[in-house]
C-alpha cells in the first residue's frame, strides 16, 4: 500500500509539486546596449523582438555611446509607441542612401562653423602663433635632405619624393608651418560639436520622462578627462548616489575624440565612455547585488569590418576595429568577474550579425533592425528551451527532497 501511494505521488504530482508552487519567482534582469554607432539598428531589432515577450522585462538598462541614445529614445517615447518613435528618431540621424552616397556624414555630426572660424581668426591674430616658425637647424637639415635625394637617382621614386616633399620642403617652411598650425593648433577640439543647450536635435528627446518613478534604472557612462576616470550617470540619482543623466551627459557619453568635441560638465571635460568600456559593465556588480539575469546586445564584431576603399572606410575601420575587439573583451572580462564573485548570474548574449556595414543610411538601419530581430528570435527560442530544462531539473530536485524523508521512514533498509 505504501509503495502504491509512493507511485501515485510520483505519477500525479511529481515529487510533491503542488499547484501553488507553479508561481514563478520574479527574475531581476538587466540589459546592456553597447556602443557601435551606425550598427545601432541591431539593438533596435533586439528590442523590437523582446517587445513580443511580455514576461521578459528589464529592471536595469546599462548602455554606452549609441546604446545610451537608444535607451533614452526608447524610454522617453509615448507608451506603446516606443518602437515607432525610436526608429523615427534615428532616421533623423541616418540619411537616405541617395543623399549619403556623396555626403557620408550623419546628420548629428554638425561642425561648429562659427566657432571654427573664430578659432582660426584668433590663431592668425595671436602673436604667439608666429613664434617658432623659423627654425634654422631644421632648415639646414631640410636642405641636406633635398641635396641627398637629388644627388642619388636610385632614390627618385614616388615614395621617396613624398618623403622629401614633407620633410625637405613643408616641415621647415615657415608658411606651411603656420598653415598646418591653423588646422591642428586652434581651440577647435573635434570635427563636430554634438552638444549645445539650444540644440533642435536634442529637443526631440524629453528627458523629464526618464525621471518618472515607473521607469527602470538607466545608466550610461562618460570618461572624465579632468579627473581621469570613468563615471556613470543615471535617471535615479538619489537611489544610486550618482549624477543625474541629461542631454549634456548623453552627449558626453558619445563625444568620440577627434570626431566630436569633448563636453564640459561642472567644470570637468568629458569624452566618450565607450572608449574605456564599450558595453558599460563598470561598477555593475556593486550597484546591483541582487540581479539574476544579464542580457547583452553587443552590436560590433570584427567580422563586420571590411577592406577600406577610401578614407571614409579607413576612418570607420580606425574606430570600429578597436571598438569591436573591446566589446568582445568586455563581455569576457565581465563573465570572469561574475565567476570570481561567486554570484549566480545568467548571462544571455545576443548573437551579432556580420551583415551590416558602418554607413549612416536608412538602408543600413533597416537591415540592422531585421538582423537584430532575427538573431533575438533564435536566441529566445534557445533561452526558453534552456529555462524549461532548468525548471524541470529544479522541480525534480525539490520533489526528491520532499519525499526523501517519507521514503527513508518506510523503506529504511534501502537508504
Amino acid at each position: 500500500m505504501a509503495f502504491y501511494r509512493l507511485r501515485h505521488v510520483v505519477w500525479t504530482e511529481p515529487f510533491g509539486f503542488q499547484q501553488g508552487d507553479r508561481d514563478v519567482e520574479k527574475i531581476k534582469r538587466a540589459i546592456f546596449l553597447s556602443g557601435g554607432g551606425p550598427a545601432v539598428g541591431l539593438s533596435i531589432g533586439v528590442l523590437k523582438r523582446l517587445q513580443q515577450e511580455p514576461d521578459i522585462k528589464f529592471d536595469i538598462w546599462s548602455s554606452a555611446c549609441i546604446g545610451a541614445w537608444l535607451s533614452v529614445a526608447w524610454h522617453q517615447a509615448d507608451e506603446g509607441q516606443e518602437l515607432d518613435q525610436t526608429i523615427a528618431f534615428f532616421r533623423k540621424i541616418f540619411r537616405p542612401a541617395s543623399v549619403y552616397e556623396r555626403f557620408p556624414i550623419a546628420s548629428a555630426f554638425a561642425p561648429d562653423f562659427f566657432s571654427d572660424f573664430t578659432n582660426k581668426l584668433n590663431y592668425f591674430f595671436n602673436p604667439n602663433s608666429y613664434q617658432g616658425l623659423i627654425v634654422p637647424d631644421a632648415i639646414g637639415e631640410a636642405v641636406e635632405h633635398v641635396q641627398h635625394f637629388m644627388g642619388n637617382p636610385k632614390y627618385w621614386t614616388p615614395h621617396n619624393f613624398n618623403d622629401v616633399l614633407l620633410n625637405g620642403f613643408l616641415a621647415a617652411n615657415p608658411l606651411s608651418r603656420l598653415l598646418v598650425g591653423s588646422i591642428y593648433q586652434t581651440q577647435t577640439k573635434g570635427l563636430a560639436k554634438i552638444y549645445s543647450p539650444d540644440s533642435m536635435f536634442l529637443d526631440r528627446l524629453n528627458f523629464d520622462r526618464l525621471y518618472q518613478p515607473d521607469k527602470p534604472a538607466m545608466f550610461h557612462n562618460a570618461y572624465n578627462l579632468s579627473k581621469q576616470r570613468l563615471e556613470l550617470f543615471t535617471n535615479k540619482p538619489d537611489h544610486y548616489d550618482l549624477p543625474q543623466m541629461n542631454a549634456q551627459t548623453l552627449c558626453a557619453c558619445s563625444a568620440l575624440p577627434f570626431i566630436e568635441e569633448p563636453v564640459e560638465i561642472n567644470g570637468d571635460t568629458y569624452c566618450e565612455g565607450a572608449t574605456v568600456d564599450t558595453v558599460n559593465f563598470f561598477d555593475f556588480l556593486r550597484l546591483h547585488p541582487d540581479v539574476d539575469e544579464v542580457w547583452v546586445s553587443r552590436i560590433l564584431d570584427l567580422k563586420q569590418v571590411r577592406q577600406p576603399e577610401n578614407l571614409y572606410d579607413a576612418l570607420n575601420n580606425l574606430i570600429m576595429l578597436f571598438a569591436a575587439s573591446a566589446s568582445e573583451d568586455a563581455v569576457a572580462a565581465f563573465k570572469r568577474e561574475v565567476a570570481e564573485s561567486g554570484r549566480k548570474i545568467d548571462i544571455v548574449e545576443i548573437p551579432v550579425s556580420p551583415h551590416i556595414n558602418y554607413d549612416w543610411t536608412w538602408e543600413n538601419l533597416d537591415r540592422g533592425i531585421e538582423d537584430g530581430f532575427e538573431s533575438t528570435d533564435h536566441m529566445i527560442a534557445d533561452y526558453r528551451q534552456r529555462k524549461r530544462q532548468e525548471k524541470s531539473v529544479k522541480s525534480l530536485r525539490e520533489g526528491a527532497m520532499r519525499i526523501l524523508p517519507e521514503f527513508q521512514s518506510r523503506f529504511p533498509r534501502f537508504v
